[in-house]
């Protein structure tokens, strides 16, 4: 194996002539909702739900708060009774980004992008903790992302025999997981672009592990993103209407720019909102 070969590595590195194998993806969640318009009563028939208005109000108020360099504000409706929560759950509706992490965790991102709907079960599948964060990203999930993690990956003495830009490959994310924090951008391997074999994938795959979280935004296509169990290191996939894979990455960052709700998106979503409690003034 040559030296030029193996540094063809990384963003605008050269196709290949084969796109590799397919990997054995970790199963999404079935039950996940599509995007979907919120449906809203009429004013007259809101009487008695003055709780679940002071909540919209108050995530309007977070929303404009609301900065990539702020905490996420955390509002609690376990104190609510059914009819306030299901008049908040109409207001916010669903959007086009679904969560899981672990078996507890589960958040919906609202229509209104920044707002996620984050519910937590106990082991007899009973709700424990129903709230809502204002935020780019749920930090409740950002917290367990890379928990008990590794922080480096280590080499292997051998190598698949069909595997060869794997071992370039560790080094480089080994390069790049220490530089992981505020402030630094992205690295990303395009392993579209990537010389690679069907062992690579199945080799890399195996050594970084699965991570507690699964992500599944519909905003670009169908993009499947998923923390590995190595710090700092996710795998970002997109496919097509037919579930082709058609760009595969690694990202190497504290969140992909993909699943993050940005400023502008936030700003607007804070606008709506005002707009939907201006008609229960």
């Amino acid at each position: 194996m040559t030296a030029s070969l193996f540094g063809a590595i990384g963003p605008g590195s050269q196709p290949g002539e084969e796109d590799g194998g397919d990997l054995q993806y970790m199963e999404m969640p079935k039950g996940m909702a599509t995007s979907a318009a919120p449906v809203l009563p009429e004013k007259e028939n809101v009487a008695g739900l003055e709780a679940a208005l002071a909540v919209l109000s108050a995530l309007a108020e977070s929303l404009g708060r609301s900065s990539p360099d702020c905490e996420n504000a955390v509002h609690d409706l376990s104190g609510l009774d059914r009819a306030n929560r299901a008049l908040i759950d109409q207001a916010l509706g669903e959007g086009e980004v679904s969560i899981i992490c672990g078996d507890d965790l589960q958040t919906q991102e609202s229509v209104l992008a920044g707002i996620w709907r984050v519910r937590q079960t106990g082991p007899d599948g009973r709700f424990v903790r129903d709230f809502v964060e204002v935020g780019a990203f749920p930090s409740a999930v950002l917290e367990r992302a890379f928990a008990g993690c590794r922080n480096t990956l280590a080499a292997p003495a051998t190598y698949p025999i069909s595997a060869f830009n794997a071992p370039p490959l560790i080094s480089e994310l080994n390069d790049r997981i220490p530089l992981v924090g505020p402030g630094v951008g992205p690295h990303v391997i395009n392993l579209s672009l990537l010389p690679h074999t069907e062992e690579d994938l199945i080799f890399l795959d195996g050594l970084l592990g699965h991570g507690p979280v699964v992500v599944l935004s519909r905003g670009y296509g169908n993009c499947r993103v998923t923390t590995t169990a190595t710090r700092g290191v996710w795998w970002v996939r997109f496919f097509n209407s037919t579930d082709d894979l058609i760009l595969n990455t690694i990202e190497v960052t504290a969140l992909p720019e993909v699943v993050r709700a940005a400023p502008e998106d936030i700003a607007d979503s804070r606008q709506r909102l005002l707009e939907i409690l201006e008609v229960y003034q």
